[in-house]
C-alpha cells in the first residue's frame, strides 16, 4: 500500500473528515491520496488553509479537518495560521510536504533541494509537536504524533512528510483504538475549599472561560438555570451562556463592557474556570485585577498557573469542565442579593453609551452592531474578525443567543482572520448562517478568499466596516502623536479597492447599507436568503472609540494602563451597595 494513502485511511479513523489546502510538487502524492478518504476544500493561500481548519474544529467537533501545506512557501505562508492556533489552545493538524530525504541539506548548506525549508525548526516555537517522518511510521506512531493536538492544552502540531516517504510502500495496517485523554483532577477537598469560599463570599463571580467546553455547560445548565449563579465569560467562553440569561453579567475584558469591568471588580471572589487570565482579560494593570477579592484559577497548564499574573490566591492545576461539575454537585449557593445589585450596575450603564461622535451620513459602528444582533437567528455562526474596531465592538456589545456560536482569534489579534474563519466555520455547519464582521483594512490582507467562499456557495453574509483604513492605528497615531498620520488611510499611502467593484469580479452580490438598513427591504431580503452576500457598512473615518482603557506615556518612557474597572471616560463609581 502506498503509504500516503495509508495516511489518508489513518486520518479518516481519527475522525478526520476535511482537509484544506494549497497544491504543490512537495505535496502531490499526499494531496491525490487525501482525496481517496477526505473532503478536500482548496484554498487560494496557505494561511486560509491554517485558519480555516482551525474555525471547523470549533464548530465540527468530534469531526476533524487538517491543513495540507507543500514545502517551502507552503511552511511560511501557513505560519500566522499555526501562531494563532498556538496562542490560542485550538486544535490544529498541519501536514506539510518536503523535498526527497536524499535531497535534504541537513544544515550543511543553506538549502540542497528545490523549496527546500526546515519546517520543524520554523515551526518549533509554535506548537506541540514538531517532526519529520524520513521512514513510514507505524499506526501507533502516527497516532502518538497527532494525538496532542486535540488533548489538553490542545494546540498545533506539524507533521513534514518528504516526497519519498509519502511514495513510499508498505504493508497496511489498522488504525489503532483511540481512548479519551486522561486529564489531571482536583482533589475533593481542593474542590470542596473552593465551594465553601463560594457559600461564605457576599459577592463571588464565576467567570467561565474557552476551556470550558460547550458540551459541559449544556450538560449542567439546567442547573445554572436553577441556581442562577453570578456568571461572566470571558471571550472564547462567550457562546457558552445565553446572553439573556438573568444571571449572566457579560464579558469583562481591556476591551470589555464597561459594566463587566465594574461588576468583576467589586466581587470578593472570582472563581475563573478555563481561562488563562491573560492581559486581555484583566488588563494591562493586572496588579489591579481582583483587587478586593480572592481569586480562584483553575487551568489545566501549570505554566499559566505559575506565571506570576494577575495574582491568584488559590491555583489549581486540573480539567476546569471536571471541576465545574463538582462544583455544582457539592452545592453552590445563590447570591440573590449581590445578582440584584449586579443587574442595576448593567441596567444603569447602556451597552452603547452616548460618548461617540459620528458624523451625519454615516452608521455608527455601536448602532450597527447592536441593530445587527436583533436580525440574528438561534443557530447563526458569528464571526467578527481578529483585531481592530470591527472586533473590539462586537465583543463589546454583541449580546450572544443560546446556540449561536461567537468565534474569533484574539489573541494573536492578527488582521484578515475573518473570512478565512468564517470559511472554514461555513463549511463545517452548511446548514447554518455564517455572518462574518471584518474592517476593510484586516478584510483587504486575506480577500483573496473570496474565491474560496465563491466556488463553494456558501451561506455567509460578509459585513465590512467601510472607513478607509486601520481604525485602530489611525486613533492611537490620533493619540499619542498628535494626528501624525502614517500608513493607516487612503490620505497616508494605505492602498484600498473599491469594494462594489472588488465584489463584482467574483460575482457576489453587495449593497452599501443605508442608515436606516434595518427597515431597508432590500437589505432585509438578502440578510434572509441563502448564498453569499456582502454588505458595506459606511463608517464615520473620525469615529470616536468609546469607552475604552486608557493609557499614558511616563516620564521614563513606558506605557501605565488604568485599571478595567476605569474606562475613558470615567464615571461615578458604583459601590457594591448600590448605585451612587
Amino acid at each position: 500500500m502506498k503509504y500516503s494513502d495509508q495516511i489518508g485511511a489513518w486520518l479518516k479513523a481519527a475522525g478526520y473528515t476535511h482537509y484544506f489546502y494549497v497544491g504543490g510538487g512537495n505535496i502531490m502524492h499526499l494531496t491525490e491520496s487525501l482525496d481517496r478518504f477526505l473532503t478536500g476544500v482548496p484554498v487560494v493561500h496557505e494561511v486560509a488553509a491554517g485558519i480555516g481548519a482551525e474555525y471547523f474544529n470549533l464548530i465540527a467537533a468530534p469531526a476533524r479537518a487538517l491543513a495540507l501545506v507543500t514545502a517551502g512557501p507552503g511552511q511560511t505562508n501557513i505560519v500566522t495560521a499555526v501562531s494563532g492556533a498556538w496562542l490560542e489552545s485550538r486544535e490544529l493538524l498541519v501536514i506539510g510536504g518536503q523535498v526527497k530525504t536524499s535531497d535534504l541539506a541537513r544544515g550543511q548548506v543553506r538549502s540542497r533541494g528545490i523549496q527546500e525549508i526546515d519546517g520543524v525548526a520554523l515551526m518549533e516555537s509554535m506548537t506541540k509537536v514538531s517532526t519529520r517522518l524520513e521512514q513510514p511510521a507505524s499506526a501507533a506512531e502516527f497516532l502518538a504524533i497527532i494525538e496532542p493536538s486535540w488533548t489538553p492544552r490542545k494546540g498545533p502540531v506539524f507533521l513534514e512528510f518528504p516526497l519519498d516517504v509519502q511514495a513510499a510502500h508498505r504493508d497496511e495496517e489498522p488504525f489503532p483504538e483511540m481512548s479519551a485523554p486522561v486529564l489531571q483532577i482536583a482533589e475533593e477537598d481542593r474542590v470542596s475549599e473552593v465551594v465553601r469560599l463560594w457559600n461564605n463570599a457576599d459577592r463571588p463571580m464565576l467567570l467561565i472561560g474557552g476551556g470550558v467546553d460547550i458540551g459541559t455547560v449544556d450538560a449542567v445548565r439546567d442547573t445554572l438555570d436553577k441556581l442562577s449563579l453570578p456568571t461572566m465569560t470571558t471571550y472564547n467562553g462567550a457562546d457558552r451562556i445565553d446572553g439573556n440569561a438573568p444571571y449572566y453579567l457579560g464579558r469583562p475584558n481591556t476591551w470589555g463592557q464597561r459594566s463587566s469591568n465594574i461588576i468583576i471588580q467589586q466581587s470578593d471572589l472570582i472563581v475563573a474556570l478555563g481561562t488563562r487570565l491573560g492581559l486581555q482579560q484583566t488588563g494591562f494593570n493586572w496588579q489591579e485585577f481582583g483587587r478586593g477579592a480572592k481569586i480562584v484559577q483553575v487551568e489545566i497548564d501549570p505554566a499559566e498557573l505559575a506565571k506570576g499574573h494577575p495574582r491568584t490566591d488559590i491555583a489549581v492545576n486540573a480539567d476546569a469542565n471536571n471541576f465545574l461539575r463538582r462544583m455544582l454537585a457539592q452545592g453552590l449557593e445563590s447570591k440573590p442579593e449581590w445578582l440584584t445589585r449586579a443587574k442595576q450596575i448593567r441596567a444603569a450603564i447602556p451597552r452603547v453609551e452616548e460618548v461617540n461622535q459620528t458624523g451625519a451620513g454615516y452608521l455608527s459602528p455601536y448602532d450597527f452592531i447592536v441593530n445587527l444582533e436583533t436580525l440574528t437567528r438561534d443557530d447563526d455562526l458569528v464571526i467578527p474578525c481578529s483585531s481592530g474596531s470591527a472586533f473590539t465592538l462586537s465583543m463589546q456589545l454583541y449580546n450572544q443567543k443560546l446556540g449561536q456560536r461567537l468565534i474569533t482569534n484574539k489573541s494573536l489579534a492578527s488582521m484578515g482572520y475573518g473570512l478565512s474563519g468564517a470559511i472554514g466555520a461555513a463549511i463545517a455547519a452548511p446548514g447554518r448562517r455564517t455572518i462574518l464582521i471584518e474592517g476593510d483594512g484586516g478584510f483587504a490582507q486575506n480577500l483573496q478568499e473570496l474565491g474560496t467562499a465563491r466556488v463553494n456557495d456558501l451561506n455567509l453574509k460578509i459585513f465590512i466596516f467601510d472607513d478607509q483604513g486601520h481604525a485602530s492605528i489611525r486613533m492611537t497615531q490620533r493619540n499619542y502623536f498628535g494626528g501624525k498620520y502614517l500608513g493607516c488611510d487612503t490620505r497616508s499611502g494605505l492602498g484600498l479597492p473599491t469594494w462594489d467593484k472588488l465584489f463584482a469580479a467574483w460575482d457576489i452580490p453587495v449593497m452599501r447599507l443605508p442608515v436606516a438598513f434595518t427597515e431597508d427591504p432590500d437589505f432585509l431580503a438578502a440578510m434572509a436568503s441563502d448564498g453569499l452576500h456582502a454588505f458595506i457598512v459606511p463608517v464615520d473615518p473620525e469615529q470616536t472609540y468609546l469607552p475604552k482603557i486608557s493609557s499614558r506615556v511616563t516620564e521614563s518612557g513606558s506605557m501605565e494602563s488604568n485599571p478595567i474597572d476605569r474606562m475613558t471616560p470615567e464615571i461615578d463609581y458604583l459601590t457594591p451597595a448600590g448605585i451612587g
